[in-house]
């Protein structure tokens, strides 16, 4: 079974992290599944949640084993529950709203109260006007109420009147200001009573109680014995569990009776883990539960599973496995693996150097052999087996006996102004799903005029520009110089040089005319504009994501009219780069917005690079778009942009793959819905 493991790493004792996995938990848990026979891919998740979707679509679990606690708000242990449920991926543990229901103690012991289960009175707290006429008995706990390992649990927690309370919930509303729990203190000690619903069904999960002991020590000075922030956390050496609990056969089936009726009136699933209190008097009562209970090594669950014959983490993680495929009606495959899928990676290679003038740059826009196999290595680390589907002729013949399930495609094609499209329109006519945009897309990106026609309809300023055939052609009435001529189906700068801004008729049909001769196609012709140039990259489908700009600065080096010529691409003469660009609110929205719409208006899907350039009264001008954006790390703009967002290389080429990977499993549904109406 492929597992994607999912998880919040902790890499500092700050607080807030407090809930989250050490590295070695993560490491251990890892291997546990994997020595179960199981594919395992940890995926830390406290980036942003766009990114965790693309990497778990592009991975393509069976199940996800998730102890992701989220990072903030009342409704964060929720959060990746919910998330899984709306991509239809199978999960381990409680569903949204059972984590969203126990991370609020308030909530969860009105419902267990209302299940004839005892517990402390108590009183939720949100201002301080809420500690009017309290009539707890003293002296009583103060706690955050959306809070785990017991954060914002200390010595001083227990207080013993009103003034001491009131200075207490000031602090920790200061700190906490969701609410705390204020209830009253049971003088005595906890008992923690774990659980794995398919441990045992005699117990419907429940495993033996266990319960806590300090060094003598640790809790020295202390007036009440108190599982605290200090003893969980900084000082965790000097605590130790019992298993079974210390206390008598009657408090051990009271505490399993209590603990069976909370869990079944929670509605925990698959792992859980409930705190009581035993009083001096000998009665439980109950305090919390956790639906995300803790997983490290020597955890109490590992000690009560035990008593029940599972004698290892393997055997304990095994069981939630297991409980969860059960649910999801999952067949277990330890032993035969499932098929991967077979990803096939369209390209051209680059095969000459792209320096230079006169038509050196003939291949510049294929792609290195460091390049072909960084994305294969990247495909590949999600699971797949990655197929070479060089885009030379012979690939008509090749494609479809190649076996491939979907392809990835950054083949630019080999001639003409359709050439982007080759490769994509095959892949339509075979059936098979890709990554990126349609023929139609591809073919009206390449064409410069075409798209800036498109763009123009649909309300957004482009330079004056017209088309040279020849370079013999006469001037539209009103043309103003400088203006810029570039190849009009060419990318990467391709035919873009510092003799492309012409500031008179003369120089102009110069350049065309040896230009036409080049690169045998026509020439676009544009109003040179003096302004700061961006390029913007977006990701995704109908609602891209857009990436922060990066801005094309241009040094003294580049001259009076700078371009962002082929050399200065290559070479990086005359230019440097900034990302995030330094803009200010009105013109990072701007940019956003035309980039966005720009995106939408010519067609693209999955990935594109949107350049853009301020003229002379600082507006926002479309230039051209790149739906094949180069992918070469660490070198193309693409790459350096997603990386100065936090999206590393790997990450992002999964973004990419996702969406081509969500269209197989649509066209892997239909294909099996019309197979069983026929």
């Amino acid at each position: 079974m492929r597992i994607a493991f999912t998880h919040n790493l902790q890499l500092s004792d700050a607080e807030e992290e407090a809930e989250f996995d050490t590295p070695a938990t993560v490491e251990m848990m890892t291997r546990a599944l994997r020595n179960l026979g199981h594919e395992v891919e940890p995926l830390e998740v406290s980036g942003p949640a766009s990114r965790v979707v693309a990497r778990l679509e592009a991975l393509a679990p069976d199940l996800v084993f998730n102890t992701a606690e989220g990072s903030r708000g009342r409704f964060r242990e929720a959060f990746f529950p919910a998330l899984f449920d709306r991509l239809s991926l199978p999960f381990t543990g409680s569903d949204a709203w059972v984590c969203a229901l126990t991370l609020d103690k308030h909530l969860s012991k009105l419902l267990v109260q209302q299940h004839g289960v005892k517990t402390p009175r108590w009183r939720f707290v949100e201002r301080m006007s809420d500690l009017e006429g309290i009539e707890l008995r003293f002296p009583v706990i103060a706690k955050p109420n959306y809070e785990g390992s017991s954060k914002g649990v200390t010595v001083d927690s227990v207080v013993e009147d009103l003034a001491g309370l009131r200075r207490l919930a000031f602090d920790l509303l200061g700190r906490f200001p969701t609410g705390l729990l204020v209830e009253e203190f049971i003088v005595g000690r906890d008992i923690v009573v774990p659980f794995l619903e398919k441990a045992s069904a005699q117990t419907g999960g429940v495993l033996t109680p266990a319960s806590y002991r300090w060094d003598a020590e640790a809790i020295a000075g202390r007036k009440y014995q108190l599982y605290d922030y200090e003893l969980k956390t900084t000082n965790y050496m000097a605590t130790h569990v019992d298993v079974p609990a210390t206390i008598t056969e009657a408090q051990t089936a009271e505490a399993m009776r209590m603990s069976q009726v909370a869990f079944r009136a929670l509605g925990c699933r698959d792992v859980g883990r409930i705190d009581l209190r035993l009083a001096d008097t000998g009665e439980l009562y109950f305090i919390e539960i956790n639906a995300l209970p803790s997983l490290e090594s020597g955890a109490s669950i590992y000690e009560s599973a035990k008593l029940a014959g599972l004698e290892t983490p393997e055997a304990v993680l095994g069981t939630v496995v297991e409980s969860a495929a059960e649910r999801f009606g999952l067949k277990m495959t330890r032993k035969k693996r499932r098929p991967k899928i077979r990803v096939g990676l369209a390209y051209n290679l680059r095969r000459t150097q792209t320096t230079g003038e006169g038509g050196a740059d003939v291949e510049a826009e294929y792609d290195t052999p460091e390049t072909i196999s960084a994305l294969k290595l990247a495909i590949a680390s999600y699971g797949h087996e990655v197929v070479d589907l060089e885009a030379t002729p012979e690939l008509v013949a090749i494609l479809p006996a190649s076996g491939v399930d979907v392809v990835f495609n950054v083949a630019e094609g080999t001639a003409g102004r359709f050439r982007e499209a080759q490769v994509p329109a095959l892949l339509e006519l075979l059936g098979i799903p890709y990554t990126g945009s349609d023929p139609t897309a591809l073919s009206l990106g390449l064409d410069k005029s075409l798209a800036k026609k498109v763009v123009r309809q649909a309300g957004f300023l482009t330079p004056d520009e017209f088309v040279m055939t020849t370079g013999k052609e006469r001037l539209p009435k009103g043309m103003n110089f400088p203006v810029i001529i570039k190849p009009l189906a060419e990318g990467s700068s391709k035919g873009i040089l510092d003799s492309s801004v012409c500031v008179d008729e003369a120089g102009l049909r110069e350049v065309a005319q040896r230009a036409v001769g080049t690169y045998g196609q026509a020439m676009l012709v544009e109003t040179y504009l003096p302004g700061r140039e961006f390029t913007v990259a977006l990701l995704g489908e109908r609602r891209p994501r857009v990436l922060p700009p990066m801005e094309i600065l241009f040094t003294a080096e580049a001259g009076k009219l700078p371009i962002y010529s082929f050399e200065s691409k290559f070479e990086s003469k005359g230019v440097a780069f900034e990302c995030p660009a330094k803009t200010d609110p009105a013109l990072g929205r701007e940019l956003e917005r035309v980039a966005k719409g720009v995106f939408t208006a010519l067609g693209c899907r999955d990935v594109a690079r949107i350049d853009l350039r301020l003229d002379a009264q600082g507006r926002v001008a479309f230039i051209e778009c790149n739906p094949l954006p180069g992918l070469s790390p660490g070198f193309s703009d693409m790459c350096v942009i997603a990386e100065k967002a936090g999206i590393d290389y790997r990450t992002l080429v999964g973004e990419i793959l996702a969406p081509a990977l969500r269209r197989l499993r649509h066209q892997q549904r239909q294909r099996s819905i019309a197979g069983r109406l026929s």
